[in-house]
């Protein structure tokens, strides 16, 4: 079985200590400077969770106890939490972490006999059972952004790094100190390494108590053994450590639960496991050697179970009655006048320089990361050459006017759907988000906007640009400066409003691809009515008002307005009269689509003004905005309890 751990540490100015246990969840609590450590205590803990069930008759709500009225005392030293698989060690853990939602929660978690502090989640550490680290960033600055973030601001640079050095090297990084953790596509450490760095990260500030959960999941016994080693050994070489004495326990199995002894070859922790399971090895070999009789105790264990043995027994042995007095001591001398208050995270760092740290780290990822630099610019710059060559040298006849119209509406229904890989700007990173905003790392407003400022600036602004210097040239539009760059402005806009829609639509969905479904039927209905497809002057009054909510055709208007205003398309007309099919090409020209891009845009029912083309500027940004408004107030409040 894999490990949880608590561990509770020394105020912020005390020395990093570590400690660690194989084989269970685990707890363990320092030393701190007082003469006695700190001691959690738990009293009459239960939690339970409401699991809706749907039939085709009717919905049906059922409540299930995850935790069961939990009472204890865990002391300085190493604590175990040892169950079987959902028995509910992690949502124990969370709970004396103040990561577990409170709906459903009852009793109290005390410190040294006092209510936990509202912001505890940001004065403890925790190390989540998955790696939630930036693979692209080294283990050194991993460790820097930890410091800078949650280190109080009165701590000098110099010191801070004086910090994280000696971290590196009571953790036994100093070898991978500035190598990459690793990707998917970038090879990095190994799994110990990268444990031990994300144990190191919360081990930055010295914190009142560091939970670790299932901190060797992953790993092969070899590399969980020596973390949870060296972690044990830094604990032991600095800090008394009070820890729960093995041979008390088999005393405390053998003599007052049931009558279980462990062997002396066997590791503890595993023969108590195996009992708590009610594995029959573990239940008949201890019978049969203490000469039992094999066929009753068989009998025995069909009449009721080993769960209920031991609950039973436990109620009645000496250790349970002590641990009781000893609870209501602590609750006796808790004061009942103070309430607990609601739960709170608070910040070391200001909002400037939070901003600087997450926009440095947000944008030194999206550079170090192939996937989203390299092939994002290749595929633009091969998606401009394929665009520009298929309307290569556009004519001012009617042929042109067809390929005019239909490379502006393809560049921007271009720029909708590639917006769609921003889908994943928040769903991929939202463990890290959530973990690092519970503990106090950052506001949530700081890493929104770092994430906006990254992802418009090097996955929408650039790569724009250089496709609009691409194809602009190749096709052969308006020849004029102004009308080049209002062309990058109105493709920048439409591309800022398109992906500010997918991250509002995106902000709070768990799965990559439910979001690409709701974001896919959108961009087909605004599609719809841009203005190629169908003649908005046509549509019904009672669906016409849906063209107002259409991105892309805001953006055509913009480029159609910019582009064919000043052009004409007829040429020499003497020449178009003396052709045989003189009466079909003037009607075509003065009466469907016209000589001038003016007639053309008459047509479409596009007011060319000044108005006509800026207000569909104005109509983008408005759109960005509400957006990303939306996708704030989304992020802002998702569920941040596990």
């Amino acid at each position: 079985m894999t490990d949880n751990a608590v561990f509770e540490h020394d105020q912020i100015t005390e020395e990093t200590g570590k400690n660690g246990m194989s084989g269970s969840n685990v707890i363990a609590m320092e030393h701190i400077k007082k003469q006695h450590g700190a001691t959690v205590s738990f009293h009459s803990i239960r939690y339970r969770v409401e699991q809706k069930s749907e039939s085709i008759c009717r919905r049906t709500t059922v409540h299930k106890e995850i935790l069961v009225d939990l009472n204890g005392i865990m002391r300085p030293g190493l604590n175990a939490i040892l169950g079987p698989t959902g028995s509910g060690k992690s949502s124990f853990l969370d709970v004396l972490a103040a990561r577990k939602d409170p709906a459903g929660l009852s009793g109290e978690v005390l410190i040294n006999g006092a209510l936990q502090p509202p912001n505890f989640k940001c004065l403890s550490g925790y190390v989540v059972q998955d790696d939630i680290v930036m693979g692209t960033l080294t283990v050194r600055e991993n460790l820097c952004f930890s410091a800078a973030l949650r280190l109080s601001s009165q701590i000098s640079p110099r010191e801070k790094e004086a910090r994280v050095n000696h971290l590196i090297s009571e953790l036994a990084l100093n070898k991978v100190a500035d190598a990459k953790v690793g990707t998917q596509l970038i090879r990095g450490i190994s799994g110990g390494e990268r444990k031990r760095t994300s144990i190191g990260m919360e081990l930055i500030i010295d914190p009142s108590v560091l939970f670790l959960d299932e901190p060797t999941t992953g790993l092969d016994a070899s590399t969980a053994y020596s973390v949870l080693l060296l972690l044990k050994r830094s604990v032991y070489s600095k800090y008394n450590i009070l820890n729960t004495n093995i041979s008390y326990l088999n005393g405390v199995f053998s003599n007052d639960i049931v009558g279980y002894a462990c062997e002396a070859h066997n590791n503890p922790a595993d023969f108590f496991l195996d009992i708590i399971n009610g594995s029959s090895a573990a239940v008949n070999m201890t019978k049969i050697q203490n000469n039992g009789d094999f066929e009753f105790e068989v009998a025995a264990v069909s009449q009721q179970s080993i769960e209920d043995q031991l609950v039973e027994k436990y109620k009645n042995c000496s250790y349970a009655r002590s641990l009781k007095a000893e609870l209501e001591r602590i609750t006796r001398a808790k004061d009942n006048n103070i309430k607990a208050k609601c739960h709170t995270i608070t910040y070391t760092s200001s909002f400037f320089h939070q901003l600087r740290w997450v926009l440095w780290r947000t944008f030194w990822n999206l550079m170090l990361n192939p996937q989203t630099s390299v092939a994002q610019l290749a595929v633009t710059t091969l998606m401009a050459a394929i665009v520009g060559a298929i309307f290569y040298g556009v004519k001012d006849d009617q042929s042109g006017i067809q390929n005019r119209f239909g490379v502006l509406f393809f560049i921007t229904t271009n720029q909708c759907f590639s917006t769609l890989s921003a889908a994943e700007l928040f769903i991929t990173e939202r463990k890290l988000f959530i973990h690092e905003y519970t503990s106090g790392y950052y506001r949530v407003s700081v890493y929104f906007l770092s994430k906006i400022l990254s992802d418009i600036i090097t996955q929408r602004t650039v790569p724009t640009i250089l496709f609009t210097c691409v194809v602009y040239f190749m096709i052969g539009l308006k020849p004029t400066v102004a009308a080049f760059f209002i062309f990058m402005l109105t493709v920048i806009l439409v591309s800022c409003a398109a992906v500010s829609m997918t991250m509002a639509i995106s902000a709070d969905q768990s799965v990559v691809a439910v979001a690409n479904i709701f974001m896919t039927i959108s961009f087909i209905f605004m599609m719809i009515f841009s203005g190629l497809l169908v003649n908005l002057k046509s549509i019904m009054d009672w669906l016409s008002w849906l063209k107002y909510l259409s991105i892309p055709r805001y953006g055509l208007e913009a480029l159609e307005i910019n582009e064919f205003v000043g052009l004409k398309f007829c040429g020499n007309v003497s020449a178009v009269m003396s052709s045989p099919a003189a009466d079909i090409l003037m009607y075509n020209c003065m009466y469907c689509v016209g000589c001038t891009g003016e007639q053309h845009l008459t047509f479409q029912g596009i007011d060319y003004s000044s108005w006509g083309l800026w207000h569909n500027h104005i109509a983008l940004t408005l759109m960005t905005l509400i957006f990303l408004i939306i996708a704030y107030i989304k992020l802002r409040f998702i569920p941040k309890f596990s």
